[in-house]
């Protein structure tokens, strides 16, 4: 069947097992009824329902919930809040400010393309080790190929204070144990062994959570793509009440301009 074909077989309808809106009628969510089924579901349980298939573990959803309200920060310097403030101080609208924030938090050094990466080795990693490989194996053979190691090391700071009131609800709820995450923080005291000073950051150690709690690459970025948001809003607002302009101004007196000097413009009135 060539791709003309198999696009054919889809001219006309829409075929689908996530669900369909009848208007007047019901709504229907992975096969369930959206309003007598599932409306005793918080929104957070709504999403991973619907990005999994799948009911997630009461405590599974507690730690991952915690890890979305223990990221957002309403400060902005932070680079993705940032661009929600100034365009709350240009006036723009809260949709598009809280989007364009949106797009940069999939950054690959900071966001979650970096912890798709750490997801990833995580999970190659435990099944590797299973087989009989060594951690320092693991590590030595990925850091030739990819360079780098997702989820360690953290600009500004030595550590990174989200982990360890992380790890207390973890515990308290018999979750601290995982591979993933033993995984790691052994990976942490290996890098340190040889003399790496990369400590592990927060992107790893979610990450690992989401390995051990049987999420995919895919699945953990699209649950997770909302965590910086608590922070952007406040950002915006307060952005949006200045004066416009007002957030991070820059006089013309503070750049330092080392290209073409000023010349006249061809056509241009003197002066």
């Amino acid at each position: 069947m060539n791709r003309a074909e198999q696009l054919m077989q889809h001219v006309g309808h829409l075929t689908t097992s996530v669900g369909a809106a009848y208007p007047g009628s019901r709504a229907v969510f992975r096969g369930h009824d959206l309003h007598h089924d599932l409306g005793d579901l918080g929104w957070f349980e709504l999403c991973a329902f619907g990005i999994t298939g799948r009911r997630l573990p009461k405590d599974h959803l507690r730690v991952l919930e915690f890890i979305w309200t223990s990221t957002s920060y309403p400060d902005a310097r932070i680079w993705n809040n940032r661009v929600a403030a100034l365009a709350g101080t240009t006036r723009s609208t809260p949709n598009l400010a809280l989007t364009a924030g949106h797009a940069l938090s999939e950054a690959m050094i900071y966001g979650r393309r970096n912890e798709y990466r750490a997801l990833t080795f995580f999970a190659r990693t435990v099944q590797e080790m299973k087989g009989g490989a060594t951690l320092a194996d693991c590590l030595a053979r990925h850091l030739q190929h990819q360079g780098k190691l997702a989820g360690y090391g953290r600009p500004l700071a030595s550590g990174d204070e989200r982990i360890a009131p992380t790890m207390a609800l973890a515990r308290e709820l018999g979750l601290a144990d995982g591979p993933h995450v033993t995984l790691a923080f052994e990976v942490e005291r290996e890098l340190l062994s040889q003399g790496k000073q990369l400590k592990m950051n927060y992107g790893a150690l979610v990450s690992a959570f989401g390995a051990d709690f049987g999420l995919t690459g895919r699945e953990f970025t699209m649950l997770f793509f909302p965590v910086f948001v608590g922070g952007m809003q406040p950002c915006y607002l307060e952005a949006a009440a200045k004066p416009p302009g007002a957030v991070f101004p820059t006089p013309c007196g503070d750049v330092r301009y080392r290209g073409t000097p000023k010349r006249a413009w061809p056509g241009s009135a003197p002066g």
